[in-house]
């Protein structure tokens, strides 16, 4: 756990990116912040304040992180843990008891809708879910709603939720908003600017960058974070310094990635909308999205997401990945690498053919997480396997 270290407000998200949280350098210091691979330290025989211990979230290399994705957020401070999925554990979890009730956006990733669905159940907790446009103040009971649970841009479908008017209704009723912002990052949305009062990021995507790092994040005021934090102690998923470490290094450049990959997104977009044998494209940067008109209010950019469906349903879809050849078949996504997958096999495989069409995953559709080779190489790849 770590508060943020304040910057001047001038300061760009960019340059909060490579430089938010550190301490001031003198001569002879690293550059770059240094990897304490331990999991203890040394401390006075009667501790004035907490023991440092790596499980209890204070190695420095794992506070300096914090430090900096609080500053990106505008977070008073953040926690790193060891998933995404534990980050969503962890901050629901800090605010639900036995017999208390979620509100839930019926889109969300399959990983957090089995997490809702079969593992909170068994703790006396229970969801309502809304479907996108529905109507949010309904489902909210007066007495045992305490969290309403939300994705800023919706996995693998790419809806896009106005957080403003949900959060002003949960404000009223007293409930606790949480925002998962992992396909947005911060630099195309920063929920808590708009009313959410906890942002999660599984930090396995864009905040890491490389495929090479398991992380998630909680971002939001400092109690609400100490709630979080009393549970990662008890539940143990820290993460450990070295990917700390390697999770900041990603996160320096999350802008110009993350710039690189929308641009490569939105033109891959419009190449595929209309072509043969593309039954749809879904992305929020084309004007035939339900929710376009919305991400343009909302969003800096439209995301590095595209998802087709292909015509010929999920054997020619199976048919395509296996054709392709610079873009990778593998689940996950945000990565500097292009990457394919079929939420059939992967994220929403555990969902039945009619709960997977009741959120739009019809047969053949396919998830494109574009990375930042060049757009032509990305497109004739796509071209030869769509044959």
């Amino acid at each position: 756990m770590a508060r943020e270290k304040r910057q001047p407000k001038a300061y760009g998200l960019s340059t909060r990116a490579v430089h938010a949280g550190m301490p001031q350098l003198a001569p002879g210091d690293p550059v770059t912040t240094p990897i304490l691979q331990s999991s203890t330290f040394i401390n006075d025989v009667v501790p004035d304040g907490d023991v440092q211990y790596t499980r209890y979230q204070n190695n420095p290399t794992q506070e300096a992180v914090a430090r900096r994705l609080a500053a990106l957020e505008g977070s008073e401070a953040a926690l790193v843990v060891a998933s995404g999925m534990a980050a969503i554990s962890l901050s629901l979890l800090a605010f639900l008891n036995a017999g208390d009730h979620v509100v839930a956006a019926q889109g969300l990733y399959g990983g957090t809708l089995k997490l809702l669905d079969v593992d909170l159940p068994r703790l006396g907790i229970d969801t309502t879910y809304v479907a996108h446009g529905g109507r949010w103040a309904p489902p909210m009971k007066r007495k045992t709603t305490r969290v309403v649970l939300l994705e800023t841009i919706s996995n693998p479908t790419l809806r896009v939720t106005d957080v403003r008017p949900i959060a002003q209704l949960a404000r009223e009723r007293g409930i606790a908003v949480i925002v998962d912002n992992t396909f947005a990052t911060p630099v195309l949305f920063r929920p808590l600017e708009h009313g959410a009062d906890l942002v999660i990021h599984s930090a396995t995507k864009y905040l890491g960058g490389h495929s090479d790092v398991t992380a998630g994040v909680v971002a939001a005021s400092q109690p609400v974070i100490d709630e979080v934090l009393q549970k990662a102690r008890s539940f143990g998923p820290a993460l450990d310094p070295h990917l700390a470490w390697l999770l900041e290094r990603g996160v320096k450049t999350l802008a110009v990635r993350v710039e690189r990959q929308c641009r490569n997104a939105h033109a891959l977009a419009r190449a595929l909308e209309g072509r043969a044998g593309v039954k749809s494209v879904i992305y929020p940067g084309l004007e035939s999205h339900p929710d376009h008109e919305l991400a343009s209010e909302l969003l800096s950019a439209y995301g590095a997401v595209v998802s087709i469906v292909v015509a010929g349903g999920d054997r020619k879809a199976e048919d395509v990945m296996r054709k392709l050849r610079l873009i990778r078949v593998a689940p996950s996504l945000g990565s500097v690498d292009s990457l394919a997958s079929m939420p059939l096999y992967t994220s929403h495989r555990h969902m039945s053919d009619a709960d997977r069409r009741a959120l739009g995953i019809e047969p053949g559709f396919i998830r494109l997480s574009i990375g930042i080779e060049d757009e032509a190489d990305l497109l004739a790849d796509l071209e030869q396997a769509l044959g």
